[in-house]
């Protein structure tokens, strides 16, 4: 039996560089309130959200995406051609096939790495994340490009009084790459399929196109059981991530929760009891829920604007339709 040479990865991992794409047209919620009978006060005190930003036509999943890429690539300090593998996490590119992150990768110019697309809704940067993770300690990439790309408001009810005044669209996107000392923790990860249909898209696309409903199919959601979901048990698998990498939350400089509701984030903080030297990501006032984009997005913000800096230790959280979820604990870059 001949024997297989094991793989020859790095030690560690880290995130090495950030970067982020919003569209330029920002929605107030005063032209959400055109739609449904609702107020810029119901708005804000329910979610935090002041204004979220919308994609033009030609700010697509791909542009939006090379944008980001660009900016993290350079941040990284590493040139295109280095890029091993190409992660894209989404669940608004409307092609079946082949995977956006093909075509994204291809306009980049990283030559040819592996390149594919995962969907796990608001989770899906975390998931992408530690598949990075696991492609530079096994050997298969030396670095790997991850992004969370958006454009929700194709998928938006703008009637639907619960979901209309939420979703937002943007890119964000980091590189990871090898290290010689411990910078993204263990990831705490898993699902509740029993809840899938808490948060879902309205039809089946075959629906749609066979003529059986007319509306187009949309995002929509059961908010009081989403929220208490994500209050109750993601503050138990934010501290299950602490616990995992060996810190308590007097550890951490930074907290960055996927960017869903400002109540869900301020409940997780005070259930985490986190110190008040903490930097909390509160993105979503300006960007909405971008999903798979809300973290990187916040991220990137964070570090631009120095409410966070390099090298400091944060706890990051996704959590979403599947029920899905991540947590990990990281070093910004």
């Amino acid at each position: 039996m001949a024997k297989i040479q094991p793989s020859k990865g790095h030690p560690y991992a880290r995130i090495m560089g950030v970067g982020g794409y919003r569209p330029t047209r920002v929605v107030p919620n005063e032209v959400i309130l055109e739609k449904i009978d609702s107020s810029d006060e119901w708005i804000r005190s329910r979610s935090g959200i002041a204004t979220r930003h919308w994609a033009s036509p030609e700010e697509t999943v791909t542009a939006m995406s090379v944008e980001a890429a660009g900016k993290a690539i350079a941040d990284a300090g590493i040139t295109p051609e280095q890029v091993g593998a190409v992660v894209v996490s989404t669940v608004s590119h409307f092609k079946q096939t082949p995977a956006v992150a093909t075509e994204i990768a291809d306009k980049i110019g990283a030559g040819k790495p592996a390149a594919f697309d995962i969907s796990a809704g608001c989770a899906g940067f975390g998931y992408g994340l530690t598949l990075a993770k696991g492609m530079i300690v096994e050997g298969s990439a030396e670095y790997v490009l991850v992004i969370g790309v958006e454009r929700l408001s194709d998928l938006t009810d703008l009637e639907d009084r619960a979901t209309a005044f939420l979703f937002g669209d943007g890119a964000g996107a980091v590189v990871v790459g090898p290290s010689p000392e411990p910078h993204i923790g263990p990831t705490v990860w898993g699902s509740e399929g029993d809840k899938s249909e808490t948060i879902k898209q309205t039809v089946p696309w075959n629906d749609y196109r066979e003529g059986s409903v007319e509306r187009f199919p949309a995002i929509t959601q059961e908010g009081q059981a989403v929220f208490r979901w994500a209050v109750f048990e993601m503050a138990k698998v934010a501290q299950q991530a602490l616990d995992a990498a060996g810190i308590s939350a007097d550890d951490l400089d930074v907290f960055i929760p996927h960017q869903a509701n400002m109540r869900i984030i301020d409940s997780m903080v005070k259930t985490l009891k986190l110190p008040e030297h903490v930097t909390v990501a509160r993105d979503v006032e300006t960007t909405g829920n971008t999903s798979a984009a809300s973290i990187p997005l916040a991220m990137e913000r964070l570090l631009a604007t120095g409410k966070a800096k390099s090298g400091d230790t944060a706890l990051i959280i996704g959590f979403g339709a599947g029920l899905v979820f991540a947590a990990t604990v990281v070093t910004l870059p």
